[in-house]
């Protein structure tokens, strides 16, 4: 690639060479997720994997693509961008692991207004963290220019993963029954979802949001909302290996509790939830207080603590809760599968 460069192209606003230079900054960490499986390098024109299915009966791929929505916003406002990446990896495995996948690979997308190595190496710097806690291998992405669409210090960033799971171990809540009980997972925060709401709240184009805030435990607000989204794969492949017979999983994205927890029910039960069985983290509060929100709108539109729900057989809570402490995540008994058509019901 070092004869290529097109004054042509660099005056309609594309740097070519940029875009060299990124990659050069960002292979390194790339390499970092390989596992194995993980064929080729980074420069070629399609990833390639070559799954163990050994012991498989039958293989099944799972796939899941998001991106981080408008928290980006808060990313470019903070000029802080080595976490971000966390988000887009957690959004799409979070989802894969619902159904008992494991994580194979990641691809990500970025669209710019201007290349910038550096900031470009910032962002996948966070990727490649993601990757890394998901246990799933970086195997490529694209940088696009978009000179004259989007600002020149603007950028998105979404991104793909594709897991594997035996067919006979696919989590599809088929086995889910009355009594079993429901096994939240502390979030880290807001997580990924609602930013057009945080951001219409706070203001946040002029909101101060490096300040301590007491209400925050002295963090700041910026630096409180830009906390990267837990990733569960560890904790959840660690119950499933120990034995634990999770009968369905659901991951509190955008629309809170009212629109995904329904989603891991089947006809004829719902998930009663009880509120006092988990904290509450201060910045939904402070959301609430300051935008004067129902409560019933935000348990429809975050996660209020809880990322992530199990669904599993009583006999097997306590042991699930010990297992999930061993691998360093919060978690609480927080309902139960009771007979109903509603999906969900907060009490």
């Amino acid at each position: 690639m070092k004869n290529s460069h097109s004054e042509s192209y660099a005056a309609a606003g594309v740097d070519v060479t940029a875009g060299y230079e990124a990659v050069e900054r960002i292979k390194p960490m790339v390499e970092s997720t390989y596992i194995p499986g993980v064929m080729g390098t980074l420069g070629g024109f399609g990833g390639m994997f070559a799954p163990d299915v050994s012991g498989m009966k039958k293989p099944v791929l799972v796939s899941g693509t998001d991106g981080v929505g408008t928290k980006l916003r808060l990313a470019q406002l903070l000029d802080k961008h080595d976490t971000i990446g966390i988000d887009c990896v957690a959004m799409c495995v979070n989802d894969i692991i619902c159904g008992g996948a494991a994580p194979l690979f990641f691809l990500d997308y970025i669209a710019c207004g201007k290349n910038d190595p550096v900031r470009i190496a910032q962002i996948v710097s966070g990727v490649t963290e993601g990757c890394r806690q998901a246990e799933c291998a970086l195997v490529g992405g694209e940088t696009a220019e978009h000179p004259g669409v989007m600002p020149d210090e603007d950028y998105d960033l979404a991104g793909f993963s594709v897991g594997i799971v035996d067919e006979e171990k696919i989590i599809d809540g088929k086995k889910l029954a009355q009594g079993d009980v429901l096994i939240g997972l502390a979030s880290t925060g807001v997580h990924s979802n609602g930013f057009s709401l945080v951001r219409k709240v706070f203001d946040v184009e002029h909101a101060d949001l490096t300040s301590p805030v007491e209400e925050l435990g002295g963090r700041g607000l910026g630096e409180t909302l830009l906390t990267p989204t837990r990733i569960y794969v560890k904790a959840v492949k660690a119950l499933l290996k120990a034995g634990v017979d999770i009968h369905a999983v659901s991951h509190i994205t955008g629309g809170g509790f009212y629109e995904n927890v329904p989603r891991m029910m089947t006809d004829g039960l719902t998930a009663q939830i009880h509120l006092d069985a988990f904290p509450v983290p201060p910045i939904f509060s402070l959301i609430q207080k300051k935008g004067n929100i129902p409560q019933r709108d935000m348990y429809n539109t975050f996660n209020m603590g809880v990322g992530m729900i199990l669904a599993l057989p009583a006999a097997q809570a306590a042991q699930a809760l010990e297992i999930l402490a061993a691998n360093r995540e919060t978690a609480w008994q927080i309902g139960e599968v009771i007979s109903g058509e509603d999906g969900v019901k907060l009490v």
